[in-house]
């Protein structure tokens, strides 16, 4: 289940199902964009998963697959169920194009079916897809390489046209020859060629010289100094020309006719083998999505739980990178224990956004998307994901933002278990601090009774006092720079955050002697523990960095020995190769010495 209606809204899911969309090659992809969803079957998103990475693998390795003409017949075929219908000669066209294409990818995924197969996933989808090799056969007899009408199509078609060419040719030398007598009685400039005028072969001629050649003014030029003259030589030729042209047409509709007569048993199968265009069009729009922002398979498991390295949201990615900006990645992990994590720290410095890309990333990956971590991570399976974030006042509904937020909690408390992922931003704000918190409390010890996992974000002491007395729960806090006065936007588990108020009013400037007050009002207790909080940050930070520094001083280290290794290999190999080449040397100046010897 997912909450509320808006939630893709909310994750801004639904911009990434329009790049997904854009990757399409046609309609039948983006149909499958818009009927994706959510799943907690663990075999169905495993399947999707598989297929998704096997067609990155497919736009990395491959040339050879058969990526045009995704053309949608399936409204065409609908229409043509009903007899005396026929299929139209464009679509017919697309239809021999998008067999092709069908049958070429069929054919590319069946390759290797009798050895181990390097697609199986992408194999079962083609498994029972039907390819129609007559069909085509039988387009090609009817149409050219440019989807035009042969002229041997039919019997009839092709006397047709024959009488079309040679009566055309009869009235070219009539009206040349009318044309060049009266370019010599100069009537006509002698530049002037025949034109077409409503379908048949004119004459432009001067309006003062109109009445020296007999026939029918069909026309004007806009500036009126040219008329169009059919000679009554030819009338009756062009209304030939006109008739034989309405039999062509005649001929052309009776042939498609007969062709969709022929094609009509087949379509209930040719409709399976669009819906299977579709669903690669699909397939292939999301590899392309996941080489765009650097995505991978991960590690499935069918339990509940979230173990990422360098998580990344993909849309911040994208966004970042088009200013030559780097990501910060998110390592988090939720199981066992720690099912719950509550997150804080200072305004600006992570916290949403930390939460909403764990609500995106658990959600394509529900929605079989392959999603940016590193390969050492493990996704779990949520059978319900809750999200509240956001300003919900509701005009409509006469609720104010902290009564929209406890109607979300009321949801949450009567439907979360142990299935369940929540997703909490600025838990318990929007009224009385004192009083909301409270609230809040009472609610996380409600959800966590309830097993349910959780990523809340929060400003109250009570909130990360609990996280550090209750099994379940966790704290989180998004690291700053006390120096910088600026966020670093990574995530610690472990220790709670401090929302380094002061030392931001401090660095906007408020008047020192508020921001005494202000630490008198809390009491020293408050301002203690905030700096204590703030002591863990930097501590925690400075062990990191040490730890940092011995990674890689450990890993110069072991690059330098890889090199003396190689080194010393490489010297014991000469070593060996000039002995040996002395040692035949040797051998030989001895054989040679011994051989003059017995002379």
């Amino acid at each position: 289940m997912i909450y509320p209606d808006n939630f893709e809204q909310k994750i801004e899911f639904n911009k990434v199902r329009q790049l997904i969309s854009d990757r399409c090659l046609s309609t039948l992809g983006r149909e499958k964009v818009e009927e994706m969803h959510f799943s907690a079957s663990f075999d169905e998103i495993r399947t999707l998963l598989f297929q998704t990475e096997e067609f990155v693998r497919i736009r990395e390795e491959e040339d050879a697959f058969p990526a045009d003409h995704f053309y949608d017949l399936r409204p065409v075929l609908r229409r043509v169920r009903v007899a005396g219908s026929w299929i139209d000669q464009s679509a017919l066209f697309e239809l021999r194009r998008s067999l092709q294409t069908i049958n070429g990818i069929v054919s590319f995924l069946r390759r290797d079916e009798e050895k181990t197969p390097r697609y199986p996933h992408l194999l079962v989808l083609a498994g029972h897809v039907v390819t129609f090799p007559e069909i085509t056969k039988k387009i090609d007899s009817l149409l050219d390489g440019f989807g035009q009408m042969k002229d041997n199509a039919s019997t009839r078609l092709s006397e047709i046209r024959r009488e079309l060419t040679s009566t055309a040719n009869g009235i070219s030398r009539s009206l040349n020859a009318i044309l060049r007598k009266a370019q010599a009685e100069g009537f006509v400039e002698k530049d002037v060629a025949p034109s077409m005028r409503d379908g048949r072969l004119v004459i432009p001629v001067n309006p003062s010289f109109k009445r020296k050649i007999k026939g029918i003014v069909h026309d004007e030029s806009a500036s009126g100094k040219t008329v169009f003259i059919e000679p009554s030589e030819v009338v009756e030729a062009n209304n030939r020309i006109r008739q034989l042209e309405s039999d062509e047409r005649r001929e052309i509709i009776r042939i498609l006719v007969d062709f969709t007569d022929y094609l009509r048993p087949f379509l209930p199968d040719l409709m399976e083998s669009y819906e299977f265009l579709a669903k690669i069009d699909f397939i292939q729009a999301k590899a392309a999505f996941a080489q765009q922002i650097g995505a991978i398979r991960p590690s499935l498991e069918d339990e509940r739980l979230i173990d990422w390295v360098e998580a990344v949201h993909p849309l911040l990615y994208l966004s970042l990178k088009k200013q030559n900006r780097k990501i910060v990645p998110l390592d988090i992990s939720l199981g066992g224990t720690n099912r719950i994590l509550v997150i804080s720290g200072p305004n600006a410095g992570g916290k949403s956004v930390c939460l909403k890309t764990v609500g995106l990333l658990q959600y394509m990956v529900q929605c079989g998307l392959l999603i940016p971590l590193r390969e050492n991570s493990k996704v779990g399976i949520f059978a319900d994901i809750f999200i509240d974030i956001g300003d919900e006042q509701s005009i409509e509904n006469d609720l104010s933002t902290y009564s929209s937020h406890l109607m979300n909690m009321k949801f949450f408390e009567r439907n979360c278990n142990a299935r369940s992922l929540l997703l909490i931003d600025e838990f318990g704000s929007g009224t009385e601090p004192q009083i909301g918190a409270a609230i809040a409390e009472a609610l996380l010890d409600r959800f966590n009774r309830q097993q349910s996992f959780g990523v809340i974000t929060t400003h109250y002491q009570n909130l990360k006092h609990f996280a550090n007395e209750h099994e379940g729960v966790v704290n989180g806090a998004m690291l700053y720079d006390r120096h910088e006065m600026q966020p670093l936007f990574r995530l610690a588990i472990g220790n709670p955050g401090s929302s380094f108020a002061v030392e931001i009013a401090r660095k906007i400037g408020l008047p020192e002697e508020v921001i005494a007050h202000a630490s008198e009002i809390v009491g020293s207790d408050y301002i203690n523990m905030d700096k204590y909080l703030q002591d863990i940050a930097r501590d925690r930070r400075y062990w990191e960095r040490k730890r940092d520094e011995i990674r890689r001083e450990r890993n110069r280290l072991e690059e330098n020995a890889s090199k003396y290794e190689a080194s010393l290999e490489e010297i014991s190999k000469q070593k060996k190769e000039i002995l040996g080449q002395a040692r035949q040397q040797a051998e030989q100046m001895l054989a040679e010495s011994n051989a003059r010897i017995e002379n």
